[in-house]
């Protein structure tokens, strides 16, 4: 059966005391809304609809980026209003809708699907929690045979609805059509005169329907409300994230320090020294060392490629098998051969270097003129000397060298050595008569 998401995103957000709507914070590199985005279609979720406010047009753009659709939720006026102000954009929908909290980025597919294999159960179903401290959480009350019996808000619950550590995550699964008859039959006769998806296993249970409950880990539902719940979110996801890694057989000897972006892919065997961070689009082959205060963003790394300490890989360097990039080297859009080796102080940028290539202490490649880059091609086996300038675009042959201090306009040829540096002269006793008629003036 299809499946569909209602994503509820149309909140101020105030406690975040900014511009930027809430739920486009981002935790690991990746928005709030990213994060359930991606959740839900890992459980093979088809389409997407997320909920905004009228003024939501940075949350409606990412939202379409990411392949959703989206309604306005006009008026606030609870949570039931909002996922009811989706029912236009899933016109014709026939299948299984989920309703689901846009501010939640450490929610899994696994969270998901678990709440949807609950639904299957009787057609209505409600994710909850254990919380360590559920505080003034709404409590979920069972009956004994295991399905909801009611939600009751903290503020109205006894001391012994209080006890019960299980809280209400605000995630539903249900047919669709039957919960957008149950969503406009909600009724506002509350304090806040909202509509609120909380009375929505009261008004199934009228028709019959039990609400079943799927039970996931407190992280999984983590929202974020403030900027110390982002941080925390922001620390909960790399300690997961950190375990896992060490579980698939990734060394870190200090993990605590290392900080990844949420589609970091790191294989088995990869070295990680401390203090090193990567940016979104990192893929890291098995075998490869990371050293010390390294900074990775967009960049692939072979096996057995050896990476800073203090090196910077900028979105498309190729870093190939056994590479070595050095301390105090930057790597942009380039393609670094195998074996090839820039040890220090370097910037590569829009180029190719070939296989087993030495590139010098000081090496840069001009690529840029202030309107358009220009490509550098080093050849396999090149040798480039100390504080070279390869002014792009230009062609280093393989097995050519270029003298250190050399500025390279033309192209050099294979096994060739090319010098373009001024040519030195000297004069001699200059430095001692020039000392001497300083001082005499001085004097």
């Amino acid at each position: 059966m299809s499946k569909a998401a209602i994503i509820l995103a149309a909140g101020q957000g105030t406690r975040m005391k900014s511009a930027t709507p809430k739920v486009l914070h981002k935790v690991a590199g990746l928005p709030l809304l990213g994060h359930v985005i991606a959740a839900l279609k890992g459980a093979g979720v088809d389409r997407v609809v997320v909920v905004t406010s009228t003024a939501g047009d940075a949350v409606r753009a990412y939202a379409k980026s990411a392949g959703a659709d989206t309604a306005i939720q006009d008026q606030q006026l609870g949570t039931g209003h909002a996922a009811a102000c989706a029912r236009e954009a899933l016109a014709g929908f026939d299948g299984t809708l989920l309703v689901v909290n846009g501010d939640m980025p450490l929610i899994t597919a696994d969270t998901i699907s678990e709440c949807l294999k609950a639904q299957e159960r009787t057609g209505l179903a409600l994710l909850a929690f254990e919380a360590a401290d559920p505080g003034a959480y709404g409590r979920v009350l069972m009956t004994p045979e295991g399905y909801l019996d009611r939600i009751v808000e903290f503020k109205d619950a006894n001391e012994e609805e209080r006890a019960t550590a299980f809280c209400n995550a605000g995630c539903y699964a249900a047919d669709a059509g039957k919960f957008f008859g149950w969503a406009a039959a909600l009724k506002n006769d509350n304090a806040q005169k909202e509509y609120y998806l909380t009375d929505v296993p009261a008004l199934a249970k009228q028709d019959g329907v039990q609400c079943a409950v799927a039970i996931t880990d407190e992280l999984s539902v983590t929202g974020v409300n403030s900027r110390a719940e982002l941080a925390e979110a922001e620390r909960k996801f790399q300690t997961r994230m950190r375990a896992r890694l060490l579980a698939d057989g990734v060394t870190m000897t200090a993990p605590e320090t290392v900080f990844f972006a949420h589609d970091t892919q790191i294989e088995n065997d990869v070295e990680i020294e401390p203090f090193v961070v990567f940016a979104g689009g990192v893929t890291v082959k098995n075998g490869a060392r990371l050293r010390s205060h390294s900074h990775l963003e967009g960049a692939t790394v072979a096996s057995g490629a050896i990476i800073g300490p203090f090196a910077r890989l900028r979105p498309g360097a190729e870093i190939g098998e056994n590479a070595h990039i050095g301390n105090f080297v930057e790597v942009k859009n380039t393609k670094i051969g195998a074996g090839a080796k820039a040890n220090h102080l370097t910037y590569l940028g829009d180029a190719t270097v070939g296989e087993g290539a030495n590139i010098g202490a000081g090496t840069i490649t001009c690529n840029y003129d202030g309107f358009t880059k220009a490509h550098t091609e080093i050849g396999a086996g090149a040798f480039i000397g100390s504080n070279t300038a390869l002014v792009a675009p230009v062609k280093v042959g393989h097995g050519a060298v270029t003298a250190a201090g050399s500025v390279i306009t033309d192209d050099v040829c294979p096994d060739a050595l090319a010098i373009a540096r001024g040519v030195q002269t000297e004069k001699p006793g200059w430095a001692k008569a020039f000392r001497e008629r300083k001082k005499s003036e001085k004097k």
